[in-house]
């Protein structure tokens, strides 16, 4: 068995939007997807890319996909990584997959010179849980996560 991380491409698209919706159906949040599918690749492969996405593959057959993007630490004074979605087939886990993803993006961290890699995961995902601790991932239990989106980031934004 052969695992192989690598760029995505333009042609990949319609792959990641695969992903991106196998993700929200394991997640219970299918609902949650809106996204226009060209809006989305121009986001991602236009002229200001907004994030990044990488493929892995099982002896060249896609199975999963990280996408990414920069955040900046000021107390650090450094760029970090966001990782935004990380998807595994359910029957391509146990391959190794996940943590040849997450130790590409950690190998892009050092390179970049990056202070962190970070993510968020659902209180209920266990089994993912206990693999992020397995690999030194620690929760920020002391951090709340806020968010203003809809009508509360229009109104926000009309003040």
């Amino acid at each position: 068995m052969t695992l192989t991380i690598r760029p995505a491409t333009p042609a990949d698209l319609p792959l990641i939007a695969r992903f991106i919706r196998d993700l929200a159906d394991y997640e219970k949040l299918a609902h949650e997807v809106r996204f226009d599918e060209a809006a989305l690749g121009d986001r991602l492969f236009g002229a200001r890319p907004y994030a990044e996405v990488v493929i892995g593959e099982i002896d060249g057959s896609p199975q999963g996909f990280a996408l990414f993007f920069h955040n900046f630490s000021t107390f650090e004074g450094k760029p970090g990584l966001y990782l935004e979605d990380l998807f595994v087939r359910p029957e391509a886990r146990g391959s190794g997959l996940g943590k040849a993803l997450l130790t590409h993006l950690a190998k892009l961290c050092k390179e970049r010179d990056c202070a962190r890699l970070e993510w968020w995961v659902l209180d209920w995902n266990t089994p993912s849980i206990g693999f992020y601790r397995s690999l030194g991932a620690r929760p920020m239990d002391e951090w709340t996560v806020m968010r203003v989106d809809g009508d509360a980031l229009t109104a926000l934004a009309g003040q």
